[in-house]
């Protein structure tokens, strides 16, 4: 051989392009430097192979065909060897490792088939076949008109393109294995089945099948590499491990892939190999951090019916969207300020003197009439409590057409490799390899795409499913794992689930569905983490009629209603999820909630009271109605503001009642769980919605505990109706567009422990009865408490200032006992306390009237106990709840949905 220097290397290269596969194999073993020459050719003559040979496709075909893999080399050597692997049968004797040196290798004849040759039928040429001989048929069309039995191992290719050679053949397979390639199957005229085999291993390469059905029983086993599936389907039945790569199904009439029976014990010989091909798939799974999986065509939701839904608007960067900085975070909480006036006042006092003044923040709209200036030095040190943290979303001013971007960058979603570590069962499952393993298919324009039952088992990896009735349906104890998949444009829901079927569903992009992204029904308990669900017609998840499941770290976004829905006893445990930009609800009848829910058209949580439910740790913001509401009658349900939508009301998913073959039965669901009997509203950070923070118009007991709910554009909690007590405890309810705490007449509540701040209105004003004790209530822009009409309130041991107004006036009827409170006055020249006229119905002794000229005497009257509210032994954000499922009321739900979506969700 010449030197490698007596030539440029780019004649080389040219040179070596002309010399075949064995030639080439020749050249990489003559030396290093030969060995890098050759794989230099790696996007000439090694694309060219392989594309080149009738056996392949484009090894990203047909998802990505336009995009390269990294070697075409390595790409043709991993084709040549999978098509060999089906002669790979021969069990390996333990008797002597190197036994194999001394056995006899049998010689392959080639059988050619058609006009002119050896044989002129197919079955002919089976005929006299020997074992593992390779029959090659000449373009044409081969019919037979009963079954084909293929007793020995054969190989069986079709010379020209795809399409030359057609088999109208009904074959049934009873050897160990086989392999077909480059040919169409179509149906025989008696039978639509075009393949069966009950307990051999067979191999599809590069094939078409139209209008007809594969079916594989086990022991059986199969491997289908680069086919198209026109109205056709594959049957599989208990089968130990399948691997379908890189088909195309269309058309389909039902499911294009059936998955029937629990994997089987008794393994085929080729599933050893099958599981070695399967593991060298999950290791790019295990050793990387896999970001969302990106949309393959962003202009196919660009213009999706939610037509504020842009996508560059809501796409969260890959690399940003896992990280959540605490100095960012805290900067951005640093940044707010305090509305045109208040900063006004800040800057005439001297901060030289007060120092700590800046730290007051809001971005609420607050409007005073006759401050003094000086009265800024009476603000109170209340801000260094310990909910202060939860306030990561308040901002420096309203957030404009970035707001989104900025949230979307800083909140803190965990990634599918953070939850496999923390999450042993999703590891599990996401390393399971039973069943039927789908990667990188495509199944388009049809009914159904995957059909999983009877405790079935299927893994779907990297493919996509559009245009279908439904993508996957997994029901009877089946179980389905989805990695990666892109599912979108289904007429029904694009993922459903029920009968106590489970799995895990990761990282998917779940848009543009027309019923709910993931229907969860019957039992049903998948885990559902890291996806991306938006863009849908209706909810992005649905639970319904028992369904469970674990809801978490999933982005849900831009669906026309609710973004989780929960209803008929549906009882998943929701966390860590940003909901956000949805045009109705963020989630609707919720329980064990944690996450960020923004940006919706509806409240960010609607829940009804009877149901018992647990909303704790979420950040609830920049909604376009209420942050939170309570209700618990149908009649309540249009209770919302103004010009925030019409009385549409969410009906129940109709889909359920479409689907044949329901089992009723449901009893595997109702073991035994710890109940609960109020429902709580906890460690929520409620901030920046279109009206009151948390709205409550029940007839049933609820809690609210430790929540921060601040700039919200109406009150900040509102009770308008409530005939069994409404306990408010341990909140920072501050800078709020109107008032601090509104409770209505004949609503019972129990105020204790709140730090009511900065309000613009009265801190609070109640015509209810209950008890007002333990609050701190300061700066707030008119009363700090006012009590009317018929309250009866027993009001004590309260810290309550007001620059503007009385710190607490009683009107009309009100009665009652005001004892034991600290009252301070600014430099207001109204009354500490109103005058009342009904000193026999309304007690008041024992409070102590201070006008304080200091700060430090605002500060020190602060310290014991600290400013409110204060809870020791608990850490930031964790919840104060039992940390299992509770069981959910029986709900009712009544008429659709308006077209354009509903703005509420009404549940009867």
């Amino acid at each position: 051989m010449m030197e490698i220097s007596g030539l440029p290397e780019e004649l080389w290269q040219l040179i070596l392009s002309y010399l075949h596969l064995p030639d080439l194999g020749r050249c990489s073993l003559v030396c290093r430097a030969w060995y890098e020459l050759i794989l230099s050719l790696d996007k000439t003559r090694w694309r060219q192979l392989c594309l080149g040979c009738i056996e392949y496709r484009h090894p990203n075909w047909p998802n990505q065909p336009d995009v390269e893999p990294q070697s075409w080399r390595e790409t043709f050597k991993q084709h040549y060897l999978a098509s060999k692997t089906w002669t790979k049968n021969t069990q390996d004797l333990e008797s002597s490792n190197c036994f194999y040196l001394f056995r006899r290798r049998k010689d392959r004849r080639l059988l050619c088939v058609g006009t002119g040759c050896e044989f002129d039928s197919l079955r002919a040429a089976l005929a006299t076949a020997s074992p593992y001989d390779r029959i090659v048929l000449l373009p044409g069309v081969y019919e037979e008109y009963n079954e084909v039995v293929l007793k020995v191992p054969v190989e069986i290719v079709g010379q020209g393109k795809l399409g030359d050679v057609a088999l109208l053949v009904s074959f049934d397979q009873h050897c160990p294995t086989t392999r077909l390639c480059n040919v169409v199957f179509m149906p025989a005229r008696f039978t639509p089945v075009l393949y069966k085999t009950t307990s051999g291993y067979v191999q599809f390469d590069n094939c078409n099948f139209e209008n007809g059905q594969l079916q594989i029983h086990a022991p059986g086993t199969c491997q289908v590499k680069f086919c198209t599936f026109s109205q056709s389907s594959i049957h599989f039945h208990s089968v130990a491990l399948c691997i379908l790569e890189n088909c195309e199904f269309t058309g389909s009439e039902n499911a294009s892939v059936t998955v029937e029976g629990c994997p089987t014990s008794d393994w085929n010989w080729a599933c050893k190999h099958l599981t070695r091909l399967a593991k060298s798939y999950s290791v790019s799974m295990q050793v990387s951090d896999p970001a969302f999986c990106s949309m393959t065509k962003q202009e196919r939701w660009r213009n999706s019916p939610v037509g504020t839904v842009k996508a560059h608007e809501i796409v969260v960067e890959e690399e940003r969207n896992n990280l959540l900085s605490a100095s960012r975070a805290q900067a951005m909480f640093d940044s707010a300020s305090k509305d045109a006036e208040f900063r006004e006042n800040l800057r005439a006092a001297k901060e030289e003197e007060y120092p700590a003044l800046d730290s007051n923040s809001s971005d609420s709209d607050l409007h005073s009439e006759d401050e003094e200036s000086d009265q800024a030095v009476y603000k109170l040190s209340y801000q260094a409590h310990s909910l202060r943290h939860m306030l990561t979303n308040v901002m420096h001013s309203r957030l404009q057409s970035n707001r989104l971007h900025a949230l979307q960058r800083d909140l803190k979603i965990k990634s599918l490799q953070q939850e496999l570590q923390q999450d042993k069962e999703a590891q599990s499952l996401a390393n399971s390899l039973q069943g039927c393993i789908i990667r990188q298919c495509l199944f388009r324009d049809g009914k159904g795409g995957i059909f999983i039952y009877s405790r079935g088992q299927a893994k779907l990896e990297g493919s996509i499913f559009r245009d279908l009735t439904y993508a996957v349906r997994c029901i009877q104890n089946s179980k389905v794992i989805m990695l990666k998949n892109d599912i979108h444009h289904c007429k029904a829901s694009g993922i459903f689930l029920r009968l106590s079927a489970g799995g895990l569903i990761a990282n998917n992009n779940i848009h543009s569905n027309c019923e709910a992204g993931v229907d969860i029904r019957k039992g049903a308990n998948p885990l559902v983490l890291c996806n991306k669900i938006h863009s849908g017609l209706r909810s992005g998840i649905v639970v319904v009629g028992n369904g469970k499941g674990i809801i978490r770290s999933n982005q849900i976004y831009g669906n026309k209603e609710a973004g989780i829905y929960i209803l008929y006893n549906g009882n998943p445990a929701v966390s860590g999820n940003y909901i956000f930009q949805g045009l109705a609800a963020g989630i609707a009848v919720n329980e064990n909630g944690r996450g960020q829910i923004t940006g919706n058209k509806g409240c960010g949580v609607w829940m009804m009271s009877s149901s018992l439910p647990h909303v704790t740790n979420n950040q609830i913001s920049h909604n376009s109605i209420y942050g939170v509401a309570v209700f618990c009658h149908k009649d309540d349900a249009s209770d919302y503001p103004a010009n925030q939508g019409g009385n549409e009301n969410f009906h129940e998913e109709r889909e359920g009642a479409s689907w044949e073959n329901d089992l009723d039965s449901e009893d595997e669901y109702l073991a035994s769980r710890h109940p609960i009997s109020v429902a709580l509203v906890e460690l929520n950070s409620i901030n920046h919605n279109g009206a009151s923070g948390l709205y409550i118009k029940s007839s049933e007991a609820l809690n609210i505990i430790a929540n921060v709910i601040h700039a919200n554009h109406n009150n900040g909690v509102a009770v308008l109706q409530s005939t069994q007590l409404t306990c408010i405890a341990n909140n920072s309810i501050s800078c709020n567009s109107l008032g601090g705490v509104l409770v209505e007449a004949e609503c019972q509540v129990e105020l204790r422990g709140n730090g009511i701040y900065d309000n613009s209105s009265h801190g609070i004003v109640s015509k209810g009865d209950g008890i007002i004790v333990e609050n701190d209530i300061i700066g707030n822009h008119r009363c700090g408490l006012q009590l009317l009409q018929a309250a009866d309130m027993k009001v004590t041991k309260n810290r309550i200032q007001s620059f503007r107004d009385y710190g607490i006036a009683l009107f009309d009827q009100a009665k009652g006992l005001v004892q034991e409170n600290l009252i301070f006055q600014g430099r207001s020249k109204k009354s500490i306390l109103q005058p009342i006229s009904n000193t026999e119905d309304c007690i008041v002794q024992n409070n102590i009237l201070l006008t304080l000229k200091k700060r430090f005497d605002v500060e020190c009257m602060l310290m014991n106990p600290p400013a409110r509210p204060h809870i020791e032994g608990t850490a930031p954000g964790s919840s104060l709840a039992t940390s299992s499922q509770k069981i959910s009321k029986v709900t009712r739900v009544d008429r659709g949905c308006h077209n354009q979506g509903s703005i509420f969700c009404a549940i009867l």
